[in-house]
């Protein structure tokens, strides 16, 4: 009769088990709540206690370079001289945003500060056959050189940055998961087309032919030349 209560008081009430199972899963829900807890407070500690003197190691990072050797793919002969080249910066303000979403959810926003020099040269190796014209007492020498070209704009990493970043959201997720976050092809790709636009209108290519004329009528007076002209025009002419 004993065992017969004990067996109908464990099993009759059907909320009794119900109820154990339930605080069963919510004791074993707590040590993992516990442990996200605690890695947030200890990413919390370690990026406010850098900020203060003597617990920067304790938290800070190592950096480790386990590049391999550059690998020589490539050796091209100039004919080239470089005459000139301009120094540009440029601020890129980009702005992408979704169509029917606010910024706060879906877009993004950056403000980029862009640094590079362009150099322009005139290509003395296209020199026609007729192009170089000396009198028997060589002593006048024309010189006819195509137009001085603008080469291509080279950004400087140390100059270069980005002031803010607006993300949304979603992009910020997106940044996240990916693996490269933060890109900033974008905004490079513009600054290296504004800066090109710049150096068209700078007048870098007369700057070069004129530098250029120079540096042939020092060369070619050290000669014993002593009138030399240099004249500019396209090799098609």
């Amino acid at each position: 009769m004993t065992s017969t209560d004990v067996r109908t008081d464990s099993t009759g009430d059907p909320g009794h088990g119900s109820a154990t199972r339930s605080r069963s899963r919510t004791r074993g829900c707590l040590p993992f709540a516990g442990v996200c807890a605690a890695a947030l407070v200890l990413l919390f500690l370690g990026s406010r206690l850098s900020l203060l003197p003597g617990f920067g190691d304790l938290f800070g990072e190592e950096t480790t370079d386990r590049s391999g050797p550059a690998v020589l793919k490539s050796i091209q002969d100039m004919s080239s001289y470089e005459a000139a080249s301009g120094n540009f910066q440029v601020v890129v303000d980009l702005e992408k945003d979704a169509k029917y979403l606010p910024d706060a959810i879906r877009g993004t926003r950056t403000l980029y500060v862009g640094a590079g020099t362009v150099g322009a040269s005139v290509d003395l190796g296209k020199v026609a056959k007729n192009g170089v014209i000396v009198n028997k007492e060589r002593t006048t020498a024309e010189l006819r050189l195509p137009h001085a070209v603008l080469g291509k704009p080279a950004l400087d990493p140390d100059r270069s940055y980005a002031v803010s970043k607006q993300r949304g959201i979603l992009d910020r997720l997106g940044d996240f998961f990916s693996d490269n976050p933060g890109s900033e092809q974008a905004v490079n790709k513009l600054a290296v087309k504004h800066i090109g636009e710049a150096a068209q209108e700078s007048g870098l290519t007369k700057r070069a032919e004129k530098n250029t004329t120079s540096m042939l009528q020092g060369l070619l007076g050290s000669l014993g030349f002593e009138k030399v002209t240099v004249t500019y025009a396209d090799p098609s002419v």
